[in-house]
C-alpha cells in the first residue's frame, strides 16, 4: 500500500479543528478517524493482481535516435480498473514518459509506450514496472512492483556514413578508369587493348601481338576480392576519453566505414576485436549483410581496464588468413603499450600482411601545446610537447618495420582511414 498527498492534506486540515476546540482527544479522534477514511479506502481500490502486464519486444536503436517500448496491459478481473502503471528503465535507457494512466474496463487490454533514447551503446535493459490503483477518495493506493524484463539495444551510431557517398565515387571512378591503368604487384588483368603512344612497352603483349598485325597491350584493373582483416583493441588504452566518448567508439566507427567501403569494392572483410581474450569473432559474413552483422557484433563491446594480449591477437589473425592481406590494427599509438607488447607481432604480422595501425588522436595535445600564458600552461605544453615527440618517435619506429599509421581525431579517422585504403588499391598493394 501506499499513502498519497491527499491523506497528509487530511491530517493537516486536523489543525482547525484542535485550534478552536484546544483538547488533546480532539487531535486524537481527527487522527484516528483519518486513518480509519485511509483504510476504508484502500480496501475499496481493490488488489492490483487482477491486472496482467506483458512487455513487447522493442526494435534496435542508433545510439541517439529515439524509438518505443511498448507494455500490452490486460485486466482479468471483474471491476473496471483506474490507476497508474510506471515503466522503469535504467537511467541509460534515457526513458521519458514512462508513467501511464490506465482505465481499463474488465476483461480489457490496453497498451502503453515509454519513449526510449538512449546514451550509452549496448544492450538498455528494463526490470520491474509499478501497478499503482488508488481509492475512490484518493487518500490510499494498492500498488505491487512486479518483475517485467526488457531490452532495447542501443547500435553504435555509425556518424561517419556521411562520409561514403564521397568514398564511393572515388572507388567508382578508381574502377572506370581506361587508358592506362596502374600497374604492379597484386593488381588484375583486365583486358586487351592497341597500342597508343606514351603507353608503358612493359604492359605490351607479345603473344598477343603476334596474332595480330598491331601492337597489344594489357590493362589492368584495381584488385577486387582482397582479405581485409579488422583488430579492434578493447583494452585499457580504448577506454581513455577523447572528447565525450571513448577512443574504442571511434575506432569503431572506422571501422563501419571501411567496411561499408571494403564490401561495396567486392573485398571480404573479418572482424576481431579482443584484449587478453577474443570478445568477437565475425568471419565469412556475405558482402550484402556484413555492415549489420558488424554493428551487432561491436554492440555489446565495452573498454576492460586490462593489457592486450598482441601475440594472441596476431595468432588469431594467422589463423584466420594464412594469404596474404590487409591487416587493420584498431589501436592507440601508446609509446609504452606499442614498445612493450605489440612492436614484435607487429614485426612478424607486416612479413606476411599489409599493415595499418588506426589510433585515435587526442586534440587536446595540440591545444596544451600551443597555450603558455603562464607558468602552469608552460608546463603543460612541455608535457604534450613531450608526449607529441614520443608518438612521432612510435610512429617512426613502426614505419620502419612496414607498418602504416594513420593517427587523427575521431572525427577525423574514419575518413581518413578510408583514404588510406584506396590510396593502397589504387597503387596495388593490398
Amino acid at each position: 500500500m501506499t499513502v498519497t498527498g491527499r491523506f497528509v492534506a487530511l491530517l493537516l486540515v486536523g489543525i482547525v479543528p484542535v485550534l478552536v476546540f484546544p483538547h488533546y482527544w480532539v487531535a486524537l479522534l481527527w487522527v484516528f478517524g483519518s486513518i480509519i477514511l485511509m483504510l476504508a479506502d484502500l480496501v475499496a481500490a481493490g488488489s492490483t493482481g487482477a491486472v496482467t502486464l506483458l512487455r513487447l519486444p522493442s526494435a534496435p536503436l542508433r545510439l541517439g535516435e529515439s524509438g518505443e517500448s511498448t507494455v500490452v496491459v490486460v485486466n482479468t478481473g471483474r471491476r473496471r480498473f483506474r490507476g497508474r502503471i510506471k515503466d522503469s528503465w535504467q537511467p541509460s535507457a534515457g526513458a521519458s514518459h514512462n508513467v501511464h494512466d490506465v482505465d481499463l474496463p474488465p476483461g480489457e487490454r490496453r497498451t502503453v509506450s515509454t519513449t526510449l533514447t538512449p546514451t550509452r551503446r549496448g544492450d538498455r535493459l528494463a526490470l520491474r514496472a509499478t501497478v499503482r490503483r488508488p481509492g475512490p477518495l484518493g487518500l490510499a493506493a494498492t500498488q505491487h512492483t512486479r518483475l517485467l524484463p526488457g531490452s532495447v539495444r542501443a547500435l553504435a551510431p555509425f556518424n561517419s556514413r556521411k562520409h561514403l557517398p564521397s568514398r564511393l565515387a572515388r572507388l567508382r571512378q578508381l574502377d572506370g578508369r581506361s587508358a592506362v591503368r596502374i600497374r604492379g604487384q597484386g593488381t588484375e588483368f583486365d583486358s586487351l587493348r592497341d597500342y597508343v603512344e606514351g603507353d608503358d612497352v612493359r604492359s605490351i603483349d607479345w603473344r598477343a601481338t603476334a596474332r595480330r598485325s598491331s601492337v597489344v597491350v594489357r590493362t589492368w584493373q584495381p584488385e577486387k576480392d582482397r582479405h581485409i582483416i579488422l583488430v579492434l583493441d578493447t583494452s585499457r588504452t580504448s577506454a581513455g576519453r577523447v572528447g565525450d566518448a571513448p577512443r574504442l567508439d571511434a575506432a569503431m566507427d572506422a571501422a563501419l566505414l571501411l567496411t561499408a567501403l571494403a564490401a561495396h569494392a567486392g573485398d571480404r572483410v573479418d572482424l576481431l576485436a579482443g584484449d587478453r581474450i577474443i570478445h568477437r569473432r565475425v568471419v565469412g559474413v556475405g558482402r550484402t549483410s556484413i555492415l549489420g552483422q558488424f554493428v551487432n557484433a561491436m554492440t555489446g563491446l565495452e573498454p576492460a581496464l586490462l593489457e592486450a594480449d598482441w601475440p594472441l591477437l596476431a595468432a588469431e589473425v594467422t589463423k584466420i588468413s594464412r594469404q596474404r592481406a590487409l591487416v587493420v590494427l584498431l589501436t592507440p599509438v601508446e609509446p609504452a603499450a606499442v614498445e612493450e607488447s605489440l612492436l614484435a607481432p607487429l614485426s612478424v604480422l607486416a612479413q606476411r600482411h599489409k599493415v595499418i595501425v588506426a589510433s585515435v588522436r587526442d586534440p587536446a595535445l595540440d591545444e596544451m601545446a600551443g597555450r603558455r600564458d603562464d607558468a602552469e600552461e608552460v608546463y603543460q605544453a612541455a608535457a604534450a610537447a613531450r608526449t607529441l615527440t614520443l608518438r612521432a618517435r612510435t610512429e617512426t619506429a613502426l614505419g620502419r618495420i612496414g607498418v602504416d599509421v594513420v593517427d587523427a581525431e575521431p572525427e577525423a579517422l574514419p575518413a581518413a582511414l578510408a583514404d588510406r585504403y584506396l590510396a593502397l588499391k589504387s597503387r596495388g598493394l593490398l
